[in-house]
């Protein structure tokens, strides 16, 4: 099956993070036909992280973008190295019992520290900084991360420091917020600068990148899986697809598996240090604890970096800025009438159980995708976990392949409006504090 280009001419959105990158590729088309041990497809976290770890193994590995490098959700989200997965600790184990949480608990801190590991040891400069911070709207929110904190001490997690309002306000100067929680294992930094950086060290490795190269058709029923482009193809012993939520309809089998949600983000004009320093005196991200919620931090040149909204079906609203303004001059009526330097949106993976899938497609094709909007760690450590199923050692990679997962109610014409209206009970509660 054909899939139409979903990236224009493959060039990055005119977002603060494309304006602001410390480094400009010269993009390689593929052309012709190349045999490697290992084809990922995607150029963002989750197909670097898989790439990386692959070559520091030793494996021949090639990478196919449609763009470039980091050009979809990797490229474009909020910068923040939360620790979790998109389903809670809590529903996890509601949901599959107490051996898959106690699983589970045991590495949703790993993709950080990934994150940092690379960032070290390949000297990647992306503006990372320690800290993060869930703000609570409603005392029901503080319920709910009291007993988060708890819950991931049970599981050996003892990194959350809960915050009443007072001791919130000196860290993030707002008076939207009753309360909250700092997590100092969190963190935030440029995500675009990220993944350049982890595509250098790809690349360093020996690893080879084809960019503005978009995959048309992958033919995985014999010995070696075939990834085509429009004027290549790569032949491989195993083919991993990474594409997440730009992966369109090039695997029908996927297609009934996640759902394409956009978010929106908005940048201020640069506040200069005493005023960013007003705002956020911690300098740590934030984000609240609503369904639908807002996440901000402030960048290396001290600008606000906003973001928030969904919409489910991937598709952008007409006015992103209109659409933020609002929670922005509410949480900071201190920012009311900043100028708004850039605006954008982007797409994340939506799995209907907000758990992250992994499995394979025949023998030799692997797949990750469905982070649900905590794709920074998540994408990282799902790299790790493939690398180590491709290499041999498929423990981690089995849970997650046997965990159930479930299409969208409402096939994919109605998925949209079904997740939609189960939105407004979330946010309905949300509202009236439950």
């Amino acid at each position: 099956m054909r899939q139409k280009s979903y990236a224009g001419d493959g060039n990055y959105p005119n977002s603060y993070y494309a304006a602001s990158r410390n480094m400009l590729r010269t993009p390689v088309r593929l052309q012709g036909r190349v045999e490697t041990d290992i084809c990922v497809v995607g150029a963002g976290y989750s197909g670097m992280a898989t790439a990386i770890h692959l070559a520091e193994k030793g494996y021949k590995v090639v990478v196919v973008e449609g763009a470039q490098v980091g050009w979809g959700a990797s490229g474009r989200n909020g910068g923040q190295v939360i620790n979790g997965l998109g389903a809670s600790l809590a529903t996890i184990q509601r949901r599959y019992g107490e051996g898959a949480a106690r699983f589970i608990g045991g590495l949703v801190q790993e993709g950080g520290k990934i994150i940092r590991r690379l960032v070290s040891q390949y000297h990647i400069e992306c503006d990372l900084k320690p800290g993060n911070i869930y703000a609570a709207c409603t005392p029901a929110h503080m319920k709910e991360l009291e007993s988060k904190q708890a819950l991931w001490r049970k599981y050996g997690m003892d990194d959350h420091q809960l915050l009443d309002r007072e001791a919130l306000r000196k860290l993030v100067n707002s008076g939207a917020y009753c309360g909250g929680m700092l997590d100092t294992s969190g963190g935030h930094m440029h995500p675009l600068n990220l993944v350049l950086g982890e595509a250098r060290a790809f690349e360093g490795l020996g690893g080879t990148i084809y960019e503005m190269s978009p995959v048309i058709r992958i033919r995985n029923t014999g010995a070696r899986p075939i990834v085509q482009t429009a004027e290549g193809e790569v032949s491989a012993r195993v083919v991993v697809l990474c594409g997440n939520a730009y992966l369109g309809d090039t695997v029908p089998e996927l297609v009934s598996r996640v759902m394409p949600v956009s978010t929106q983000m908005i940048t201020t004009v640069p506040l200069g240090e005493a005023v960013a320093r007003s705002l956020i005196p911690s300098d740590m991200c934030v984000e609240d604890a609503r369904y639908i919620l807002d996440y901000f931090r402030l960048s290396a040149d001290k600008r606000m970096v906003f973001g928030g909204g969904s919409v489910y079906g991937g598709t952008d609203p007409a006015d992103a800025v209109a659409k933020l303004r609002p929670n922005l001059e509410k949480v900071f009526p201190q920012l009311k009438g900043i100028a708004i330097d850039y605006a954008w949106s982007g797409n994340f993976a939506l799995s209907f159980t907000r758990v992250p899938q992994m499995g394979r497609i025949g023998a030799n094709t692997y797949f990750t995708h469905g982070c649900s909007g905590h794709g920074v760690t998540g994408s990282h450590l799902f790299g790790r976990i493939l690398a180590e199923a491709i290499d041999g050692d498929a423990t981690r990679f089995d849970f997650f392949e046997k965990l159930p997962w479930y299409p969208f109610p409402g096939g994919r014409m109605f998925r949209a409006q079904y997740s939609t209206l189960g939105s407004w009970w979330y946010m309905f509660r949300d509202a009236v504090g439950w």
